[in-house]
């Protein structure tokens, strides 16, 4: 039984609890290795606190499971049978009490959890498991680190085949697709994340979609995208001005600039999410621009692109070695244009070690 399951089982012994049901697909790739998204099928890891964990999955995804290496028994279900009513029977083999459950209760929706009740309606859905899966999350390993370092290296080719894309004329839709099908040409295959290309204007809208917008002489580029390495994704940003950019435009760069290199280069262990962030804003407010910078500093990342901790004013979380989480601060002017520059880093004793390497000093792409 790998190390991680085990965790999750000393934790229900700890708890004195009887199972936990695992359904968000993120937390059953961490623990397992498995990941796939199954809509809206039914798909669960059981971690038993005295018995051997089991994995529920639709019957197309058994052979998939099996081929991962998890070791222990993977029960399928057709689309046409009862899955809750199956998912019951196989929990009810176990040898030991099964009554007290824990959840991830911001994953589980009422309609499941009502249908799991109706067929196990002795049990009781006791307590929240996702805090605990959050906080084993937290702290990566050598193994996760390295992929995220591989995640990072695809993340600096991905930008190059974005820059090249540039010209006058395109759509941000045409230079994401052939961004993506560059990288998938060389053998990187997939994005963490719906790559973000935004032109001009258009780049003050923080989480606007990449769409029709054409390019011209004088637009800044917002890149934001991720990739994925072996189960481990990069999240990382870069802002690009297509020919000569006016005075105003380059003293919002620079402002973006200063302020991630000021948080990348301090940050120690020990210091505090808040403190952190405090630091970004704090430049970016002096330089006159506090109102346009509408997001958190920065978030978790690891197998899934949002994890623990939050980088945001007001968390008083202590950062320690091992966390890996984004720097990206940002300048969006309505009407006017977006800067964002970001670098996602795993926290070392001695400060951030970034994944992604692309520069970060303005670049003007003729």
């Amino acid at each position: 039984m790998n190390n991680k399951i085990k965790e999750v089982q000393q934790w229900l012994n700890d708890q004195q609890l009887d199972v936990a049901f695992l359904t968000d697909f993120h937390t059953i790739s961490y623990l397992t290795g498995f990941e796939s998204d199954p809509i809206e099928r039914i798909l669960a890891l059981v971690v038993f606190a005295q018995d051997d964990p089991f994995i529920f999955a639709p019957a197309l995804e058994v052979e998939a499971v099996k081929g991962t290496g998890f070791e222990f028994p993977v029960y399928g279900y057709q689309d046409h049978e009862n899955g809750w009513q199956l998912l019951a029977e196989h929990i009810k083999t176990s040898s030991h009490a099964i009554k007290h459950w824990a959840v991830e209760k911001n994953q589980l929706t009422m309609a499941r959890a009502q249908a799991i009740q109706t067929a196990l309606p002795e049990i009781e859905l006791t307590a929240d498991v996702t805090e605990k899966v959050q906080t084993m999350r937290l702290y990566k390993s050598a193994d996760e680190i390295e992929k995220m370092h591989g995640a990072g290296r695809d993340a600096d080719r991905a930008f190059e085949y974005g820059f090249a894309a540039l010209e006058n004329g395109i759509s941000e839709l045409a230079v994401a697709a052939k961004l993506e099908y560059e990288t998938k040409k060389r053998g990187i295959p997939g994005m963490s994340f719906e790559t973000l290309v935004q032109f001009g204007a258009h780049a003050a809208e923080p989480h606007g979609a990449t769409g029709q917008t054409t390019l011209k002489r004088g637009d800044m580029v917002l890149f934001d995208l991720g990739t994925i390495y072996e189960g481990y994704v990069s999240d990382s940003s870069r802002t690009v001005a297509f020919g000569a950019i006016s005075d105003h435009q380059r003293k919002v760069y620079q402002t973006v600039l200063e302020a991630q290199l000021a948080a990348q280069s301090v940050v120690r262990p020990g210091m505090t999410a808040g403190e952190l962030d405090n630091i970004a804003r704090t430049i970016i407010t002096k330089a006159g621009f506090g109102e346009y910078f509408v997001h958190r500093l920065g978030h978790g990342l690891g197998s899934s692109v949002h994890e623990y901790p939050q980088i945001m004013a007001g968390n008083d979380l202590v950062l320690e070695a091992g966390m890996a989480f984004s720097i990206e601060p940002g300048i969006y002017i309505p009407g006017d244009m977006g800067v964002r520059i970001e670098d996602s880093v795993v926290l070392t004793e001695h400060g951030a070690e970034s994944f992604t390497h692309t520069p970060k000093d303005i670049q003007i792409i003729d």
